[in-house]
């Protein structure tokens, strides 16, 4: 195990299978790097092919309340935050990288690159690779890096009550093929919430454009939405920011009719393609906190987050 420190500032700690950031003693998120051991799981009788590392859980709000879940019964696939695509076209075949139960591609946790500490700032960078599952034999699609970073509180201006972290996917192509994204309905940046979030009226959502019912909102464009429930009695939540700088930007949202789940999705404007030839960059802040997400606060930050 290494442990880089500074007492009240952003802390890391990392061992063989997980890298966990914390701020001021406080646990902020764990990024889970090799595949979940049958210990990690729920339940004993999740099938093998659900196992996976490359994603971020659980994330902790500022009173240890934890706001996302992984291996959900209903959907065994989605795991706290990560970052997917469902819909595909390669040469010629259909990967889904998303959808794990299906078989035909997945997401794999390559290295961890770096980790950091400081009084301000802690976080860690991470390879991925999208592995085509339904060639004659495996082959790597894209190959993307993470860059996790959390911040201080004297740095995100949210306040000493809120959790704050910075994610940047930087996906590339492994071949001189596209990866082509049809027009679909989610697929992306992904969130998870708390089990106790499940069913229509346990979650609240609210998007920057002030909608708080979850099926108008649904499938339209938003600066940031936020998502959240009740976790041991108490409100909290998370509020996911996305950078005017991303493809599609404000990019479309699903919002699940049913269930705690969230994603930024730009496939749903239409078709698109990664090219060999560029890095497609996505850029998201998050910011956890208990008790009902404020609007006003929300805007501000985004504004302050959009001119970094």
């Amino acid at each position: 195990m290494k442990i880089e420190s500074t007492q009240n500032g952003v802390q890391t700690i990392r061992d063989d299978a997980a890298v966990t950031v914390s701020v001021a003693g406080r646990p902020v998120l764990r990024y889970q790097m090799s595949p979940q051991l049958p210990a990690d799981l729920p339940s004993a009788d999740i099938p093998p092919i659900f196992r996976r590392g490359g994603f971020i859980h659980p994330i902790t709000s500022p009173s240890g309340r934890i706001v996302s879940d992984s291996s959900a019964p209903n959907h065994l696939h989605h795991h706290g935050m990560w970052f997917s695509w469902t819909r595909t076209a390669f040469e010629e075949r259909r990967p889904d990288f998303w959808n794990m139960g299906e078989g035909t591609g997945t997401v794999e946790f390559v290295a961890l690159d770096e980790t950091w500490s400081g009084a301000q700032q802690g976080g860690f960078e991470a390879r991925h690779r999208f592995v085509d599952l339904s060639a004659p034999e495996p082959q790597v699609v894209l190959r993307e890096t993470w860059r996790v970073t959390v911040l201080g509180a004297s740095v995100h201006g949210a306040g000493a009550d809120a959790h704050v972290f910075d994610f940047i996917s930087t996906q590339q192509c492994a071949t001189d093929s596209p990866l082509r994204l049809p027009l679909y309905h989610y697929g992306g940046l992904g969130f998870r919430g708390h089990r106790a979030w499940d069913g229509r009226e346990n979650t609240f959502f609210l998007t920057s454009e002030g909608e708080a019912d979850r099926l108008r909102g649904n499938e339209t464009r938003a600066r940031w939405c936020h998502i959240g429930g009740e976790v041991d009695g108490a409100l909290t939540g998370i509020a996911i920011l996305g950078h005017p700088q991303n493809f599609r930007a404000p990019q479309p949202v699903r919002l699940h009719p049913d269930e705690p789940f969230f994603c930024f999705a730009p496939s749903q404007l239409g078709d698109w393609q990664i090219a060999p030839s560029e890095a497609y960059v996505s850029r998201y802040r998050l910011v956890v906190r208990d008790g009902a997400p404020d609007a006003r606060q929300l805007n501000r930050l985004w504004d302050e987050y959009a001119a970094s």
